[in-house]
């Protein structure tokens, strides 16, 4: 079952994770990603509170952005693969909600809202189409690695905005990993991957204000060595960074959590982001992780 709030593990990765007070020779590992071209980016609705469709955003310079985006992990060494937009699904460009894959088998998305439904499908198909044949249509509404975050021995994942804790279980089922729900209560961070990312198989930088009591006592319980964020930073999406066990991807707005990061012996690479921000998106967002 799943792990709840109420029902929190008394041992892994609390154990031995952690951050050293003084910085710490940290290891990059290469990472398999796939990313969505922007070609039809817009905001044309409204499902968080960051989108403004009057205000709209600039396609030109989102995808400048992006662009420069995939630059960066192609320059840390990482393999980035390409799936391709499809013309109608402007929030497409934020692959990180298309799936969750982990030992190479697939738990498919199901959104919640009706703008982007058509968009599980057309992940699930690439998965198939390249060769996953472990590819699990989920029955539960989850928005992939929005909302479901892997560790070494845990998959945090969140719920209260978009993704079901039925899909929580579901998750667990398929995939044979513990699964620890995490509540999120500000509509700001209305996915996990908003308020949170992992540094490494074992720690995490987080920003409490965007959790539950009960889900903040369960973050510092695992993870007593983890980096807080203040909200200023979290509010340029600072938290939807993507760590490769040295270098993190990270918002160049959030200068106290880079600042902390290079105390701690990580390496930030800052971007720009702002223009894929107006729809609620950061680097993570843009980014699904393929595990094999």
């Amino acid at each position: 079952m799943t792990v709840s709030p109420a029902m929190e593990p008394t041992t892994g990765p609390a154990a031995s994770a952690g951050v050293a007070s003084e910085p710490t020779a940290r290891k990059a590992s290469p990472r398999r990603f796939l990313m969505c071209p922007p070609e039809h980016f817009a905001v044309t609705y409204a499902i968080n509170p960051w989108m403004d469709p009057e205000a709209g955003a600039d396609r030109d310079r989102a995808a400048a952005q992006w662009e420069a985006l995939r630059e960066t992990y192609l320059e840390l060494g990482h393999r980035v693969e390409l799936i391709e937009p499809v013309e109608g699904l402007p929030d497409m460009v934020f692959a990180a909600n298309g799936a969750l894959v982990v030992d190479g088998r697939v738990y498919g998305a199901r959104f919640r809202h009706a703008e982007r439904a058509a968009e599980g499908p057309a992940y699930a198909a690439w998965f198939r189409d390249n060769g996953f044949t472990e590819v699990l249509e989920a029955e539960h509404v989850n928005e992939g690695e929005g909302d479901f975050l892997v560790l070494d021995e845990l998959i945090l994942a969140g719920t209260g905005f978009r993704t079901e804790v039925a899909a929580h279980q579901e998750a667990q089922e398929f995939l044979g990993r513990p699964v620890v729900t995490l509540r999120l209560v500000d509509p700001r961070f209305y996915h996990l991957d908003t308020a949170l990312f992992p540094l490494d198989g074992r720690n995490v930088a987080y920003y409490p204000g965007a959790f539950s009591p009960g889900s903040r006592a369960v973050l510092e319980r695992l993870f007593p060595d983890a980096l807080i964020a203040d909200e200023d930073d979290a509010a340029v999406l600072g938290l939807n960074a993507v760590c490769d066990g040295r270098h993190v991807v990270i918002n160049a707005e959030a200068q106290r959590l880079i600042a902390q990061l290079r105390r701690h012996g990580y390496e930030p690479v800052p971007v720009d982001l702002s223009e894929l921000r107006k729809a609620g998106g950061g680097p993570k967002c843009c980014t699904l992780e393929i595990r094999v």
